[in-house]
């Protein structure tokens, strides 16, 4: 199998020849290329490179390609700051009342920045690898973390807790929704394989799974189906240990589960096994300050549990820092074809 047969064999919930690889890389890379990261993030052609000149480092399966958690947001009028050694971050929200989210409209991808760049590598790592590597062009942020964005981690959760607004709430996640639905089409428009969204405020760290349930579920339920029925695959990403809405979770329908170091993998793997497929979930800092020996042994042990009956995709379980060891990631990468074989000999 080449590397697409083998990742879509893993989506699509059948055993590959061997348990592909994923790399969240997309810090690393671009530290890597010697440019500042503010200068890499918001251009197209130099992200692609970047990520081109890990991908014929590495020969990983799957290119995840996104340049931080701010995308979307900046789309929609946010200020995002951009800083030359790690990820842009979100600044001030917009949205100081609730009241005017009916006023909020929905972004161009194609025409508006930095949603134009990210399709722009997009486009170009689909013409320079798209037949050897699996492109997941990643949406940026779901439903809820865009919410918080545009209305304030703070202002966001008042509103939850109190549910005075209830309906504008959900108005505000819809909007989100369709901010990521629309870049997502575009995305897998120009290339892209896949797509993916995260949804870090969503998970049990932040709000409880009543009020995930409640709220962003729906959203991001709504968002997969509407994808899937224009052939679209959706990954989902809720950074945490997401065991206490592990139901819900998969009850999304989202076709990849990326899953952080903090859940429990043989718990959401006999959960999910024949319903969806799983993505990770190696601890990053053990990729960053661990050895290559520790972490050719954390990969042996999480594909012994993941890789029974296929639906399993190797790879770190958030994004990989920027100063993460080559050697540690050529260990992870290596691994799947150690340990990985589907094959009855």
């Amino acid at each position: 199998m080449d590397a697409i047969e083998r990742v879509g064999a893993a989506i699509g919930l059948r055993e590959p020849d061997r348990v592909p690889v994923d790399l969240h890389n997309f810090q690393m890379a671009a530290r890597v290329s010697g440019l500042p990261m503010s200068q890499i993030f918001r251009d197209g052609g130099l992200l692609a490179e970047a990520m081109l000149m890990a991908w014929r480092e590495f020969g990983h399966d799957m290119i995840l390609l996104e340049n931080g958690t701010g995308c979307n947001a900046e789309a929609c009028g946010v200020e995002v700051h951009y800083r030359d050694d790690t990820a842009p971050v979100a600044g001030r929200s917009v949205v100081s009342s609730l009241a005017k989210v009916a006023d909020l409209q929905v972004p161009d991808p194609y025409v508006t920045f930095p949603m134009s760049e990210i399709l722009k590598a997009t486009r170009i790592l689909a013409r320079q690898v798209g037949d050897k590597a699996w492109i997941c062009a990643r949406a940026d942020q779901g439903p809820m973390d865009l919410a918080a964005q545009l209305r304030g981690i703070d202002e966001l959760m008042m509103d939850m807790a109190t549910g005075e607004d209830e309906e504008l709430v959900h108005a505000l996640l819809d909007y989100a929704r369709r901010v990521a639905t629309r870049y997502a089409y575009a995305l897998v428009e120009c290339g892209g394989r896949s797509t993916s969204i995260g949804e870090p405020i969503a998970g049990p760290a932040m709000i409880s799974p009543r009020h995930y349930r409640r709220y962003p579920w729906d959203h991001e339920r709504r968002m997969v189906t509407e994808l899937k029925e224009h052939g679209i695959i959706l990954h989902l990403h809720i950074c945490g240990n997401t065991e206490r809405i592990t139901g819900d979770f998969i009850a999304t329908g989202a076709q990849v589960l990326e899953i952080d170091h903090k859940t429990d993998a043989a718990r959401l793997k006999k959960a999910a096994q024949g319903v969806t497929c799983l993505l990770g979930n190696i601890d990053t800092s053990l990729l960053a300050f661990g050895t290559p020996a520790e972490v050719d042994t954390a990969c042996h042990e999480l594909i012994d549990i993941c890789k029974p009956g296929g639906g399993f995709i190797l790879g770190p379980g958030c994004a990989i820092a920027p100063t993460t060891p080559a050697d540690n990631v050529h260990a992870l990468v290596e691994s799947a074809k150690k340990y990985g074989s589907y094959s009855r000999t």
